[in-house]
């Protein structure tokens, strides 16, 4: 009698130990399965067509994620039309696509979320109006979840910028990774703007290692940039016809990396090993403010922001009047009257180079300013008075040079991969066969 008392007991403390592990891997697996939360912020249809290519690989993989947002946010000609039109192609692929695998969402679903952003630079301040996306990003952040948001930056920042401006709140709820480089050098206000009020934002600030997806000096044949589409995607499905349109079917996609982080790799850990490469904190983010015209004796970093001021007279003029542009390699920015007589533009060089640069301008102490400067990689350079200080959960391109393709620093975090994610690829265009 007391043994089996003894074996009832134990089996009593056994059932709730039991239920209670049942539970907890119960959690983990629910929680384990959770689709990504995503809201891509895009300039497709702009000057640059490689956001179709990103546009495209996204939605054929739209089954790994929980597609938030999707809004353009383009200063050249793109609009939220260009995401509805490849939603068209996605709708005619769908059925192909449901064949082989679950929980594509619905055409329908996907153009609900589409939404129009900026289409304008923010202004010397960093922001300006709301917009449809700012808007749709915060009603986005706030909502109940026990997952961040992912937003996936392809374009410029503005949007971002907006939302922390009007609901700051949001900061602890959103991840952000931006394909910087060329975007930071369009979108040089805004970023200034987050990186000197919302230091505490987490963030991927990936100037060059994005590179690492269609620089493939070193891949195999069948996968090279100018092999893949026709050995992959010519004659597969309506996404497929359409590919060929943007850069004659050869691969750039610039901006999938930051779907690729989320999708393979784990995304907490962006030091990690990822198919949207490996960053490094970074508690600084360069800035030069010169008082004057530079010479090629003035250094600063790649990616680092550039602020020119320059004296003049005091007007009267709306606060964020741009009153003189400037000039490099015939490209124009906007400088603004800041007050008290004194004028600024910023910049930021997205390579190595010696630049040069002239101002334009009706006001005469204003025009035909001139100099010269040279930025060096690595970024984020020599510690300058006027840096940015950054946050703890601030990532940026690895420095060391081994990792560098050409000038591109980080880029082989990413080209290490290119085999792995492209056949990855090649297996969901069969489907389309």
């Amino acid at each position: 009698m007391k043994l089996l008392f003894l074996r009832r007991a134990k089996i009593r403390i056994y059932i709730p130990l039991l239920m209670t592990i049942c539970l907890v891997m119960s959690f983990f697996s629910a929680h384990a399965q959770q689709k990504p939360r995503i809201f891509i912020s895009t300039d497709i249809g702009g000057t640059d067509p490689d956001d179709f290519q990103s546009m495209i690989h996204l939605l054929m993989y739209a089954d790994r994620f929980q597609i938030e947002g999707l809004v353009s946010t383009s200063f050249q000609t793109g609009r939220k039309k260009d995401i509805l039109d490849m939603i068209d192609l996605y709708e005619k692929d769908l059925p192909k696509l449901k064949k082989h695998q679950k929980g594509f969402p619905e055409p329908a679903t996907l153009r609900n979320v589409c939404k129009q952003g900026a289409t304008a630079w923010a202004p010397y301040k960093g922001f300006a109006e709301k917009t449809e996306g700012s808007e749709w990003l915060i009603s986005c952040a706030k909502k109940s979840s026990d997952q961040p948001l992912w937003v996936l930056v392809w374009g410029g920042i503005e949007d971002v910028a907006q939302a922390l401006h009007d609901a700051p709140e949001i900061t602890k709820n959103i991840r952000v990774y931006w394909i910087g480089g060329p975007n930071k050098k369009w979108g040089v206000n805004a970023y200034d703007y987050i990186a000197a009020n919302h230091p505490d934002v987490w963030m991927i600030e990936c100037n060059a290692t994005y590179r690492g997806w269609f620089m493939d000096a070193g891949s195999p044949a069948d996968i090279t940039a100018e092999a893949y589409y026709p050995n992959y995607i010519k004659g597969r499905g309506a996404m497929g016809k359409d590919f060929i349109k943007y850069y004659k079917g050869n691969i750039k996609m610039g901006d999938t990396p930051s779907l690729a982080y989320v999708m393979h790799g784990n995304p907490d850990q962006p030091t990690g090993e990822s198919w949207g490469g490996s960053f490094t904190p970074v508690t600084r983010s360069s800035r030069t403010i010169f008082d004057r015209n530079t010479t090629t004796a003035d250094t600063v970093a790649t990616y680092g922001v550039i602020e020119w001021r320059f004296q003049g007279p005091n007007i009267n003029v709306p606060a964020d009047s741009a009153v003189f542009t400037l000039s490099i390699s015939g490209q124009q920015w906007p400088g603004y009257y800041i007050g008290d007589g004194k004028y600024a533009v910023r910049y930021s060089p997205k390579q190595v180079e010696v630049g040069e640069y002239t101002t334009i301008s009706s006001i005469a102490e204003l025009n035909g300013h001139a100099g010269k400067y040279v930025s060096t990689a690595p970024w984020p350079g020599n510690p300058e008075p006027h840096d940015y200080k950054l946050g703890k959960n601030w990532y940026g391109d690895l420095p060391d040079p081994n990792l560098f393709i050409d000038q591109q620093q980080g880029a082989k975090t990413i080209s290490k991969h290119r085999k792995a994610f492209l056949t990855d690829w090649a297996k969901r265009w069969a489907w389309l066969e």
